[in-house]
C-alpha cells in the first residue's frame, strides 16, 4: 500500500511547484493553465502537458479525499 501513495512523491520531487510557477506567469491558476494546455497540448512541449496531466489527477484526488472526509 506505501508504494501507491510514494508514488505522488516521486512525480512531484524534481522540480516542486514549477508548473504553478509557469501558470503564473501566465496570470492563470493551476486548474486554468492545466486545462489550457491540455486542450491545446500541440501548443505546449512535452513536459509542460505532462505537469498538466499530473496537476490534473492531482486536483481530482485531493477532491475525493475532501469527498471522503465529509461522509
Amino acid at each position: 500500500m506505501s508504494d501507491k501513495k510514494n508514488w505522488i512523491k516521486g512525480a512531484t520531487s524534481e522540480h516542486p511547484g514549477a508548473f504553478g510557477r509557469k501558470a503564473k506567469e501566465k496570470g492563470m491558476s493551476s486548474a486554468e493553465y492545466a486545462a489550457e494546455v491540455t486542450a491545446n497540448p500541440e501548443k505546449h512541449d512535452p513536459k509542460t502537458v505532462k505537469q498538466a496531466n499530473l496537476a490534473k489527477t492531482l486536483m481530482k484526488l485531493r477532491k475525493k479525499k475532501e469527498n471522503k472526509g465529509k461522509e
